[in-house]
């Protein structure tokens, strides 16, 4: 697998995960390698504090979806976290591929945790109503800036009150470990060599501004995170 010299411009490249005629078995294996790699950065702790935040400031069940969520290991420890507090939170995640959504629906207990899947294409298909918040995490940069710009128009326009939005940052850091993480969090081939190929594709900090302008998503913030990620906030008005 190349190792890619330069991340001045962003490379978009057809990913393994994306691959429709990917195995099952190598799909499992692949979201629960992804699981290990969510778990070690943390990426629904980036987005509990916004949601708890907002919960207490409705004061009613707070319903999330999660679009793009794969094998739903950050909406299942989010419902966890929900689950422990006692803050009242319904969640549903989609996805594309019918193979992430009996994984992800198998290993969640759904029935105790306000928790649910179905199958989805967010890209080409309009975006469910009735829900507070509508976050997608290390999905936007599969999408081309058009895509990108378009999804984040309909998450404007689906949600009530709040888009949430993890991802990578493209930087010869956040390359190298890539290249260093996916093989030490996980024995899938497919993981270790979509997580560099995910990180050549993925949007600096300033071109993440201009599909935001694009998109009309005015007032939206960026936070960066650990391991050279980004939070991305905008609350509906």
């Amino acid at each position: 697998m190349p190792f890619y010299p330069s991340v001045t411009v962003r490379n978009l490249q057809p990913e393994l995960m994306d691959q429709p005629g990917l195995d099952a078995e190598q799909h499992r294996q692949a979201l629960r390698g992804l699981g290990r790699i969510n778990f070690w950065s943390r990426s629904a702790d980036s987005f509990w504090g916004p949601l708890k935040d907002l919960q207490c400031e409705l004061g009613r069940p707070l319903r999330v979806l999660d679009l793009a969520c794969g094998g739903g290991d950050v909406l299942w420890r989010l419902a966890n976290k929900a689950r422990r507090t006692g803050l009242p939170m319904k969640f549903a995640g989609c996805d594309i591929s019918d193979v992430a959504i009996e994984y992800a629906s198998q290993r969640a207990c759904p029935a105790k945790m306000n928790l649910s899947f179905f199958v989805a294409d967010v890209v080409k298909e309009p975006l469910p109503t009735g829900f507070d918040v509508i976050l997608c995490s290390l999905f936007l940069h599969h999408l081309t800036d058009d895509q990108a710009t378009h999804l984040l128009k309909k998450m404007a326009n689906q949600t009530e009150r709040l888009i949430l939005v993890n991802d990578l940052l493209r930087s010869p850091l956040g390359l190298l470990l890539a290249h260093v993480g996916t093989r030490l969090l996980s024995f899938s081939p497919v993981v270790h060599c979509d997580g560099p190929r995910s990180v050549a594709g993925a949007f600096t900090r300033n071109e993440m501004f201009t599909l935001l302008a694009r998109a009309g998503l005015e007032g939206a913030t960026i936070v960066e995170r650990w391991p050279r990620r980004f939070l991305l906030s905008w609350v509906k008005v």
